[in-house]
């Protein structure tokens, strides 16, 4: 009964607090006295609501944090004017800040909020309907319940995967094998690359005439020097660089119109 009456009286000079800041203008000296006061002595109510979230992925101290900063917001806005009490209007500020905290910082992958609140929609339906149905739902059962589409839970439960990240040194196969997520991505296959260019080569090595599509296939497809070119064209060495010279040019310039 002792604690009852304590706590109780504890809780009004809390609140007394906080009219009293209130009631001063702005810039009044004892304004930040009586502020700082206020949210140390509202305290235990920021870190009650801060654990009704704990359990769900975030640290206790990283939620305490979101809390008292939401406690720090309604004391500065709140006014006692209104005819409203300080716990009325306290409570849905500090758990509107830590709803945002886990809606915008969370995610390990960024997605509309439509989907984020679809996914906390189909969290409380999942939950409802498990105890009224006695079983799993499933997604017509949630689709029904939300009064949306099948396409819509089922976006939604999607859009839920990129709440939680899996590291890429995640171990994977057999304990002791050595091999982590990340050593089954693939890598860039330079093969893309060099038949990109043989497709946009094609049309290219038709503007250029017999001897000189020739000479380009005998010297990067053949891997032929100069002279040897030379002896299986019937020309000189010296010959066979100026045309190579400009065929490579006129090569060149029909790839850049192409591009």
């Amino acid at each position: 009964m002792t604690s009852t009456v304590t706590t109780a009286r504890s809780t009004d000079r809390a609140a007394e607090l906080v009219g009293e800041m209130a009631a001063l203008p702005a810039g009044h000296p004892e304004r930040r006295a009586l502020r700082e006061r206020a949210v140390e002595a509202w305290l235990p109510l920021a870190r009650h609501l801060a654990h009704r979230y704990a359990g769900r992925g975030e640290p206790t101290d990283d939620l305490s944090q979101v809390a008292f900063l939401g406690l720090i917001k309604a004391i500065d806005r709140f006014e006692p004017g209104h005819g409203v009490e300080f716990t009325a209007f306290a409570i849905p500020t500090i758990i509107g800040e830590l709803k945002r905290h886990f809606r915008d910082t969370t995610w390990s992958v960024r997605v509309p909020r439509r989907l984020q609140e679809m996914r906390l929609a189909i969290t409380a339906a999942n939950n409802t309907l498990t105890h009224t149905l006695g079983r799993a739902p499933t997604v017509a059962d949630i689709a029904a319940h939300l009064r949306v589409s099948e396409e819509d839970v089922l976006e939604g439960l999607e859009g839920a995967r990129a709440y939680h990240s899996t590291s890429l040194s995640t171990p994977i196969g057999q304990e002791g094998a050595g091999t982590t997520l990340g050593d089954t991505l693939g890598g860039a296959d330079r093969g893309f690359d060099a038949a990109e260019a043989r497709i946009a080569l094609a049309p290219a090595m038709a503007a250029l005439n017999e001897r000189e599509q020739r000479i380009v296939t005998l010297r990067f497809y053949g891997n032929l020097t100069q002279s040897q070119i030379a002896e299986q064209v019937g020309v000189s060495q010296m010959h066979v660089s100026r045309l190579l010279t400009r065929a490579l040019a006129t090569l060149k310039r029909e790839l850049a119109d192409a591009g």
